[in-house]
């Protein structure tokens, strides 16, 4: 089963508000009862008057509430898994995750920049499969070549700079895990998308990237930062505590090298392009796809995925018809059943 449109999740606020104006209610009229005269007295005075129908009410129209926010979040299910054809490219997406991606240079950070624009360049793409690398110091496999856009960015939102515990950023190490998500003997074009403020700190990128374009790798390098740099911010729940230094106890300043990663792009054949405005990236990215040749390839997926959201509709627009009906007095075949002992 999936959902549709989970953006309509947050409107189940509404229903613990509705809740307690419910309640808020029941204690103001008791309130007032009390400043009438004796609570027995008062309920003589209106006999046909429910205890029980207004909380019948309340929960009636609560659970349509309820039905209707379901049918706005359309759940949907599949019925079975199929293999089908699809045509595009292999794209692995190698993500900086070291600690001078926390820097706000770029806003909000420079790690939160790289994980919009990846999410948006997923957006854009049409059937082409994915998969996800993280480094630093060293580097890490996230996601396998997938089709299944949806996990892809699950797995790209919960990255951070703590998943890879050597720090440093070591771009050969990530272009040669890509290279292994790869199939040599495919003839799938493949695209490997390295995004990074370019601050490396071995001296075998370039090498990498030639055994990249031997092994038919094109790479597209991404800068985020800004030539003029910014400190790094040490943070405790929102607020910040200090700056990163050095060993000699001072203040980092950690700066976009535009030049590692132009030479990388150079060595593959593919390209550079300054991740600061994601327009531009978006635009270049889509560009290059086009001149890309496509491939066709088989996919396993979850098939027939049927809308349920008119069960939910109906059931929320049924109760809610009945709540029109649903006075508030007592009914008189309830009554004498005094099923709450109101008759006494």
């Amino acid at each position: 089963m999936e959902l549709d449109e989970k953006k309509y999740l947050y409107l189940l606020f509404i229903l613990p508000f509705i809740v307690l104006v419910f309640l808020a209610n029941l204690y103001w009229k008791r309130k007032k009862k009390r400043e009438f005269g004796d609570l027995e007295m008062v309920k003589k005075l209106s006999p046909e008057s429910s205890v029980f129908k207004p909380v019948l009410k309340l929960v009636v129209f609560v659970v349509a509430l309820l039905a209707l926010i379901i049918a706005l979040v359309n759940p949907k299910i599949g019925t079975k898994m199929e293999t089908v054809k699809r045509e595009g490219i292999d794209i692995v997406f190698a993500m900086d995750v070291s600690k001078s991606m926390l820097a706000e240079d770029v806003a909000p950070n420079r790690l939160d920049k790289s994980k919009q624009i990846v999410s948006q360049i997923i957006n854009q793409l049409g059937s082409d499969r994915i998969g996800i690398v993280a480094y630093a110091g060293s580097a890490f496999p996230v996601l396998p070549i997938t089709s299944d856009y949806s996990v892809a960015k699950m797995f790209l939102q919960s990255m951070n700079t703590e998943m890879v515990s050597s720090q440093g950023t070591s771009l050969d190490d990530a272009i040669r895990l890509a290279i292994t998500y790869f199939d040599e003997k495919s003839k799938t074009s493949k695209l490997l998308v390295l995004i990074s403020d370019g601050e490396d700190h071995s001296d075998d990128a370039q090498a990498a990237a030639e055994e990249a374009n031997k092994a038919g790798l094109k790479i597209i390098t991404i800068s985020i930062g800004t030539e003029k740099g910014a400190t790094i911010p040490l943070k405790s729940n929102g607020v910040v505590e200090g700056f990163q230094k050095d060993n000699n106890n001072e203040v980092v300043i950690t700066k976009m090298n535009r030049a590692s990663l132009e030479a990388i792009a150079k060595a593959t054949k593919g390209g550079y392009v300054n991740g600061n405005n994601t327009k531009e990236v978006l635009e270049y990215i889509k560009a290059t796809l086009d001149k890309i040749q496509k491939t066709e390839f088989e996919a396993t997926e979850m098939a027939d995925f049927q809308s349920q959201f008119q069960w939910f509709l109906g059931f929320a627009f049924l109760l809610l018809f009945a709540d029109v009906f649903l006075l508030e007095r007592k009914t008189n075949w309830v009554k004498k059943l005094d099923l709450f002992n109101e008759n006494k």
